[in-house]
């Protein structure tokens, strides 16, 4: 892939849309299409594919009886005809509302507009008529047409509420059209829409603003997305129209699967056009693992057949990154630290109630747990005296060991036994050396004769010890091993198999990504979870170097030399188990997140000098190592994983849950798409 189609986001399924809102004057098309041509030229400036415009723009939603005025109905038709003209040049797909005369009705209507022609209309389903609304008086419902066409501007156009038009330039991109209060029905045609196959929900609307209105509003806009897993795309009226007896705001939003991807501000004086990115790839890939998506879609397959798809002839919008979207750099661990807060207490919640109830089940009222001192076996340690607590149990219950071998350094040694002992937790010390030294001799390992070979069976060996003393110590004391291994390492393969640390009797961290667990310590001891004399010790702990301290020496052991940093293969991580991307637009989205230490927003408890860019060749390389080891070299660790609860979405690789995958694949395929899909290779 070129460069330049790399950095195109409708190369990785983004499509760039807009909610328009312009000042109108009340029964004046004339002056309406101008604001709407200036719009729209706006929208496409900013390579938007998609613009939506509010309800009875080209009019003003206010006219009342003025609609039933053919002088009224005549010039909005002069209207969209200086629109569709303007359309010409552009690339946008543009959504523009009229009255429209058919079938000798009157009809509310949104006309889809693009490249110099109207390619469908479709009109509103359900009118209002209570309290301010009054729309029987004027309209007809879409369920009153009675035939599939409508002659416009002379030309045959498909007329209709059972109208999708599939957008050119990305796949899968299909717009659904309804207006205004159909999204306040029991069953919007939004919903059949989707199910249909739209993607793209635009909503064309004027609903006036009352007190604590546009809260509902936004709601619904964002839960309509999540039900439709669906972007969801919302222009109301605004500045201009008629103030006898009501007020507009003019909010425009833009939403998509439950998230709220951008917001306009509401009263504006002028002009606003609110742009978002969505990401239409993500949609389907979501639509396909939620079976009950495509079982509701069965259910109604009578209703969905008839829908019609109308191809809108256009040249696609080449919108370029960055993104207009944020794109967090720890998808793990939410930015606003009010929901970080809430979200880590959750956390310590799940693993809390996960290992409990097995204590519960079990009979057993003792834990075993190694302690190295550093981040997995710390957040480990806090779990299992929350559990004892929870249970009513003292934590002398937890039979934590510090083991010290060939490369344990003496920080995260003190670390462990201040830990320990600010705990209240029993203690114990196990040099594994001579164990170790013992088998490195039985097995005639160089080392075992005082030889400096320190390759992987070295290593494993003291990883082996490790876990062989704690079986056996559970067994002495009739415990439990409560495994620390994270998630993150888990993915990449980075534990020892068997008789290492992948294994134990419940896993409490292997949900648990290595940056959320940074964040749970910090959060344990700002929220004052953890107090004491464990405080100052639980600070060194997040700020020690992550290392496997297996190989002695003066250079310590970093583990992010060697699988990349967690920071960014943490997001690989998320990218690829939750969403299945493509290497390509997992690197995209990467170089989005890490590309510009400067844009975005950062957790606050991440220091200034920590605060990390990675560009695209680094990126690259990364990912190919994460690709390398998660999808062709580890799968057998995760196969044989213990048991322990999962977290979050896009956090669990459990063979019994979220994550079902041979031990004998070949990463090949994702090695061939990231060196043919990212520039720099």
């Amino acid at each position: 892939m070129s460069a330049d189609a790399f950095h195109l986001i409708g190369t990785h399924g983004f499509v760039r849309v807009a909610a328009c809102v312009p000042p109108v004057r009340v029964a004046d098309p004339a002056h309406n299409a101008e604001q709407t041509v200036r719009l729209a030229e706006h929208a496409a400036a900013a390579g938007a594919a998609v613009a939506v415009f509010p309800e009875l723009g080209l009019t003003a939603y206010s006219n009342d009886d003025l609609f039933q005025q053919d002088a009224l109905l005549d010039a909005a038709l002069d209207a969209l005809r200086e629109v569709v003209a303007a359309s010409q040049a552009l690339p946008t797909v543009l959504l523009v509302g009229l009255p429209l005369r058919a079938e000798g009705r009157l009809f509310n209507v949104a006309a889809v507009v693009a490249g110099g022609q109207v390619h469908g209309v479709v009109p509103k389903s359900y009118l209002p008529n209570y309290r301010e609304y009054h729309e029987k008086r004027q309209f007809a419902a879409a369920r009153d047409a009675l035939h599939p066409e409508v002659t416009l501007l002379g030309r045959r156009v498909p007329f209709g509420a059972d109208l999708l038009f599939e957008l050119p330039g990305v796949a899968d991109a299909v717009l659904g059209v309804e207006l205004c209060e159909d999204l306040w029905s029991p069953l919007p045609p939004s919903t059949f829409a989707a199910l249909a196959g739209a993607t793209l929900v635009a909503n064309l609307s004027a609903s006036n603003a009352t007190v604590a209105k546009a809260d509902y509003r936004r709601q619904l806009v964002t839960m309509q997305s999540a039900s439709l897993v669906a972007a969801y795309l919302y222009s109301n009226a605004g500045p201009g129209e008629s103030t006898t007896d009501l007020a507009w705001d003019g909010h425009a939003l833009v939403a998509e699967n439950g998230e709220l991807l951008a917001e306009s501000p509401r009263f504006p004086r002028e002009a606003q056009v609110l742009t978002a990115d969505v990401d239409v790839e993500r949609l389907t890939h979501e639509r396909r693992r939620l079976t009950s998506f495509g079982d509701t879609a069965t259910d109604h397959a009578a209703r969905l057949r008839a829908f019609r798809r109308v191809a809108v002839a256009v040249a696609p919008a080449a919108a370029r990154a960055p993104l207009r979207r944020a794109v967090p750099r720890f998808p793990y661990v939410p930015a606003d630290p009010a929901v970080r807060d809430a979200r880590c207490r959750e956390v310590y919640e799940i693993q809390v109630q996960g290992l409990a109830t097995r204590l519960q089940a079990t009979g057993i009222r003792k834990v075993v747990v190694g302690v190295s001192g550093g981040l997995d076996s710390t957040q480990a340690l806090i779990v299992c005296c929350k559990a004892m607590d929870r249970l009513g149990l003292p934590r002398r219950h937890v039979l934590a060991y510090t083991m010290p071998g060939f490369g344990t350094s003496a920080r995260t040694l003190a670390q462990a036994r201040r830990l320990m002992e600010a705990l209240g937790v029993t203690a114990r010390e196990l040099d594994i050396r001579p164990a170790a030294m013992q088998m490195l001799r039985d097995i005639g390992h160089p080392a075992g004769e005082g030889a400096e070979v320190h390759d992987v069976t070295y290593e494993n060996v003291q990883a082996g010890e490790r876990t062989s003393h704690l079986f056996r110590l559970a067994n002495l004391h009739d415990a439990l091993v409560v495994g620390t291994g994270d998630l993150s390492e888990l993915a990449l393969g980075w534990c020892t198999y068997g008789v290492g640390d992948q294994m134990s009797h419940y896993g409490v961290n292997a949900s648990v990504p290595k940056t959320l667990i940074q964040y749970l310590i910090r959060w344990s001891v700002v929220a004052g979870e953890v107090q004491g004399d464990a405080v100052p010790v639980l600070r060194q702990v997040v700020e020690t170097e992550i290392s496997p301290e297996l190989v002695p020496g003066g250079t310590a052991q970093r583990t992010e030399d060697v699988v990349g940093p967690f920071d960014l293969q943490d997001f690989h991580l998320y990218q690829v188990t939750r969403y299945g991307f493509r290497p390509a637009k997992v690197a995209f989205l990467a170089l989005q997140a890490w590309g510009d230490a400067s844009r975005g927003a950062w957790p606050d408890l991440v220091p200034a000098a920590q605060r990390r860019a990675y560009d695209l060749p680094a990126i690259r390389h990364w990912l190919e190592v994460f690709l390398r080891r998660f999808v062709g070299q580890s799968q057998f660790k995760r196969t044989a994983l213990p048991n322990g609860p999962k977290v979050g979405t896009g956090g669990n690789l459990s063979p019994r849950g979220d994550w079902r995958a041979p031990s004998d694949a070949t990463a090949a395929a994702w090695l061939d798409a990231l060196r043919r899909g990212v520039p720099g290779g």
